[in-house]
């Protein structure tokens, strides 16, 4: 068994004992394997191995793997800051954004999506503790964003995704996945029962995330091991 199947595995067994432990249905959270600064051949590799769905921060090398990975059953997902001099080839090129934060955006993405492609699949980040330092909308406008964001035609608003300040403490890390589970919920409550997904947790604290709800863990180091600097 390769090092990354390997990896795969136990990652995934951590999923499985974290759904049995908090109560959630078993297959109920969806692994992204994040394969950011990763050669295509890790990703053919993690194919290999039954993992399909990868997330990626950077546009050219993700387009360059796509191409060295054409054919292949890969879901590619845009995880990292969106410029809009990038959403035409976004918009063309992958199956999903999480980290659409504003409308402008969101429309040009809608506006350049291929009609055959069908609707692309979006996230909305929200930065839950108002870090300077991150990207975001925050939760005060999030429900006029969102209301704004579902009633684009080629766009298919399917959550919410946050990345919370890090921290060693489980009840902390709980805390901030609750706050965004929260918004979620309250977004369903106000109309928008369609959204399905909370993508939140990371290799450090997916459990933590489970705990409060996820439906998709963006998992890169414990699947692929340490980048390089």
């Amino acid at each position: 068994m390769s090092d990354i199947a390997a990896r795969l595995d136990a990652v995934r067994e951590r999923i499985r004992t974290a759904e049995t432990r908090f109560g959630r249905p078993r297959g109920s959270v969806r692994l992204l394997a994040v394969s950011k600064t990763q050669p295509a051949s890790a990703v053919a590799e993690a194919l290999r191995s039954g993992q399909h769905a990868f997330g990626e921060n950077y546009l050219q090398e993700a387009l360059e793997k796509m191409q060295a990975l054409a054919g292949e059953s890969a879901e590619w997902h845009f995880i990292g800051p969106l410029q809009s001099n990038k959403t035409k080839a976004v918009a063309a090129h992958f199956d999903w954004v999480h980290s659409l934060d504003r409308l402008k955006t969101a429309r040009r993405l809608s506006e350049q999506r291929p009609p055959e492609r069908g609707p692309l699949n979006v996230c909305l980040q929200v930065n839950i503790d108002a870090e300077p330092s991150k990207s975001g909308v925050e939760p005060g406008e999030l429900p006029g964003l969102a209301r704004s964001v579902a009633a684009l035609a080629n766009l298919a608003l399917r959550g919410l995704m946050a990345i919370p300040a890090p921290s060693g403490d489980f009840e902390r890390q709980r805390a901030g996945f609750r706050r965004l589970r929260q918004l979620f919920e309250r977004l369903r409550e106000d109309g928008l029962a369609e959204l399905d997904t909370l993508s939140m947790g990371m290799s450090n604290d997916l459990e933590a995330a489970i705990a409060e709800g996820a439906t998709l863990v963006r998992v890169g180091t414990a699947v692929f091991g340490p980048r390089d600097a």
